[in-house]
């Protein structure tokens, strides 16, 4: 077991490790003084993991209930939100209870935006299970439901009190949705690391786990503590979602979050050198790490449709857009630039 302290709001703890559900509710009770305890789960995550951490919760003395919603993207909306903040006022919940998010990005993203607005915020406890939430959303503190205009339009900076990252459970993840989370994990070499990059190219991934989602951590934690509002330098941790939300958006968000992401990055990458804004082309070499992972790095949608996605993405500022471009594996930068711009990277970047 490894902890990895994250240094914004009170400061809390991202526990790294196996076998760690069973200790859920021991850990939860070192750094929460509730009473009672809603678990917020998707009926898939229900039922392979919440009567293990139900009944650790009830053995270390806490009340629990439980609020189940349909598995996916599309449930990541006002109205599952709205019910769940219904949920917790029917049940009474207080001040001092505590919302627990046991599943991947789009039940943490929910419960940590319900914990934030229900009663001004109570505290909050991500148990992430796919690789994706482990590497990326379960920490920093983005919490946000998707509107009909785009995705993580309405949302709160709220950090939870406590990360518990178990990775057996991705000993159930099945291989596209393992891959969503590679394509997140390739992302932190982009921006940070090149030997981190080179180490991903080992096929034996599995074996190593626990050490890559700790350095993924690490290098979340580094970023977010110098940018916790998302203003400046956080940015970068974008790279590859403006195109990559884009295309979620076109799909009616059938191309997952792991899966668009990798398209953006190639098509962003691909796009900043052809258009003279980055000197090296990264992409032949990240394409092909991407695929050795089953990801995708194209797309069918055309420059036009994924540009008008784009320009309602959440990250636009009047005309203009902050972009993050590679200038080699290791190290990227933020663009800012207008969108005439952006047409021209996302044209330059689909052509093969």
């Amino acid at each position: 077991m490894q902890t990895v302290k994250i240094n914004t709001g009170k400061g809390y703890n991202c526990i790294i490790g196996r076998g760690l559900l069973e200790k859920s509710g021991e850990l939860i009770k070192e750094v929460c003084a509730a009473r009672r305890i809603a678990l917020v789960t998707d009926d898939t995550v229900n039922s392979l993991y919440a009567d293990t951490v139900e009944n650790s919760l009830k053995t270390a003395g806490f009340e629990c209930v439980k609020f189940v919603f349909p598995n996916g993207e599309g449930s990541k909306n006002i109205g599952t939100y709205s019910d769940m903040l219904e949920f917790m006022a029917e049940n009474r919940l207080t001040r001092k209870d505590c919302i627990v998010a046991l599943g991947g990005g789009v039940t943490g993203d929910m419960a940590g935006f319900c914990a934030a607005t229900y009663l001004r915020g109570i505290d909050c406890v991500q148990i992430p299970t796919t690789l994706l939430s482990l590497v990326d959303s379960s920490v920093g503190g983005k919490t946000a439901i998707d509107l009909k205009h785009g995705k993580n339009l309405a949302g709160a900076f709220y950090q939870p009190r406590l990360v518990i990252a178990d990775i057996d459970t991705l000993s159930t993840l099945g291989r596209d949705v393992f891959a969503d989370g590679m394509a997140e994990t390739i992302k932190y070499g982009v921006l940070f690391d090149r030997e981190f990059f080179n180490s991903l190219k080992d096929k034996n991934i599995r074996e190593n786990l626990e050490e890559t989602v700790k350095k993924c951590i690490e290098f979340k934690r580094d970023t977010v503590i110098k940018d916790e509002t998302d203003l400046g330098i956080r940015g970068l941790l974008n790279f590859g979602h403006t195109v990559g939300h884009a295309i979620e958006k076109c799909s009616d968000y059938t191309v997952s979050h792991g899966r668009a992401v990798a398209v953006g990055m190639v098509i962003i990458s691909r796009g900043a050198y052809r258009t003279g804004l980055a000197k090296e082309n990264i992409s032949a070499e990240l394409s092909e790490l991407l695929e050795s992972f089953g990801l995708p790095v194209s797309t069918d949608f055309t420059a036009e449709e994924l540009y008008e996605a784009a320009v309602n993405d959440k990250k636009t500022d009047g005309n203009m857009i902050t972009l993050i471009l590679p200038e080699t594996v290791g190290k990227c930068r933020l663009y800012k630039t207008d969108f005439s711009a952006l047409r021209e990277i996302i044209e330059k970047g689909l052509a093969r």
